[in-house]
């Protein structure tokens, strides 16, 4: 594509922002309705693809969908993983993730994709089994019935069935252990005003989809909070992401909260989502796109919380309020500060958005070019960027705005999510 710049309208809107409250972090819950149907695809069309990612978009809408302590990006990087190594069964395209299952010449990809992608959730989430298969009768309806067919579905039945009965023993299912917060200058508690239970606290431990361990990529310590380096750090956070900040610009404030109105991972789905259909992307690639994503998101998440949990720093909002206590003397306490929004429910180094965002940068750059020019909408605002990474940078940044971690977290999760992104592009 070289240089070339497309604008890619990114409709996150009303379908999966309406009534959504709080951080992106911590919680599954969104709420959205069912996206309307994209129009027919046509044979090799990488529009089936979308459809299915936007499905389990809408079955994560619902908070009972599945349990809280059960990141939503497990389920994604099933979902595309399924759906890759069911397409590369059949096109022999590129190297298996995990599974190369035997398919007769004319195995139709498309059949073998849709039934991958419809076994899973139908696995994950047996309550929302009527809509997975109205949505899989939709799919195959519009592929010519015959012995290819058939042939495509039993690849992609196969496949689902190895997956998800070897990602049933992968530590996801396991009861994570009770936080206790710590006593000690820079140990993270839970934050006002809810002083929420944090809830991955053994996500770090769960099996990577990619990675050899949680733990592969982890960070380096941070600087400690009596350092002169962490007092200018959280001192650009008491100033700019106080509730009541003076020195945040309308637009700091404006993307603070965009960025927040949903879950991120959500976000660059959509995003990479708008990309195949804006490059009319072929079922090939698109399978490749989304399961590059969001296995990057997914080991992104476990590595994200292995770190969190290894140093248990504390949240700006709790080192500002105990600035009085003398732990720093470049910091003046404030008993009263409150960020503009409320706090996610787990420690602060590294950040989830500089990780997780960075991730997805780093992938969609490496499939589609680092230069294309992007707008993104979300509960009814636009932001326009001249690349993935100026998105990824405003969506770190953002969380300095909103008073929910320092530039040192931001750091280290930008680290994290390219190291994870990287390798993982290197095995897929």
């Amino acid at each position: 594509m070289g240089g070339k710049q497309k604008t890619l309208a990114v409709l996150i809107g009303t379908a999966l922002a309406a009534g959504l409250t709080g951080p992106a972090f911590g919680s599954t819950a969104t709420t959205a309705a069912h996206s309307p149907s994209l129009p027919a695809a046509a044979p090799g069309s990488g529009m089936p693809v979308v459809e299915w990612n936007r499905e389990l978009i809408t079955i994560l809408g619902d908070p009972k969908a599945q349990p809280s302590t059960v990141h939503p990006t497990r389920s994604f990087a099933l979902l595309q993983a399924a759906e890759y190594d069911a397409v590369v069964s059949i096109t022999r395209s590129g190297p298996a993730y995990l599974f190369s299952v035997s398919a007769p010449r004319g195995a139709r990809a498309d059949a073998a994709a849709d039934q991958a992608a419809h076994d899973v959730l139908a696995a994950l989430y047996p309550a929302k089994r009527a809509g997975v298969d109205q949505r899989l009768s939709g799919q195959l309806s519009a592929i010519p019935d015959g012995s290819g067919k058939q042939a495509g579905i039993r690849v992609g039945a196969e496949v689902a069935r190895r997956l998800v009965a070897l990602r049933s023993h992968d530590g996801s299912s396991a009861t994570p252990p009770r936080f206790s917060p710590g006593t000690m200058a820079g140990d993270y508690r839970p934050t006002p005003t809810d002083f929420p239970t944090p809830v991955f606290t053994d996500w770090g431990s769960v099996k990577p989809f990619v990675l050899t361990g949680g733990s592969q990529f982890r960070p380096a310590a941070p600087p400690a909070v009596g350092s002169a380096e962490y007092a200018t750090a959280l001192n650009e956070v008491k100033s700019l992401g106080s509730k009541t900040s003076t020195t945040r610009t309308p637009d700091q404030t404006a993307a603070g909260k965009f960025w927040a109105a949903a879950p991120v991972w959500n976000v660059w789905n959509q995003i990479a989502q708008n990309l195949v259909i804006s490059e009319n992307t072929g079922l090939e690639k698109a399978v490749k796109v989304f399961a590059r994503l969001d296995l990057s998101l997914a080991d992104t998440a476990i590595a994200m919380y292995d770190a969190k949990y290894a140093y248990r720093v504390w949240r700006p909002v709790t080192a500002i309020r105990l600035g009085n206590t003398h732990y720093n003397p470049r910091i003046v306490g404030d008993p009263g500060w409150s960020p503009l929004l409320p706090t996610a429910p787990d420690p602060s180094y590294p950040g989830a958005h500089g990780a997780l965002s960075q991730a997805a940068a780093t992938t969609l750059a490496g499939l589609y070019g680092a230069q294309h020019r992007l707008s993104v909408t979300s509960k009814g605002v636009t932001r326009t960027f001249a690349g993935f990474q100026d998105a990824a940078t405003e969506a770190w940044l953002s969380r300095i705005w909103t008073g929910q971690h320092t530039s040192i977290d931001n750091r280290a999760g930008q680290q994290l999510g390219t190291r994870v992104a990287d390798f993982v592009a290197r095995h897929l």
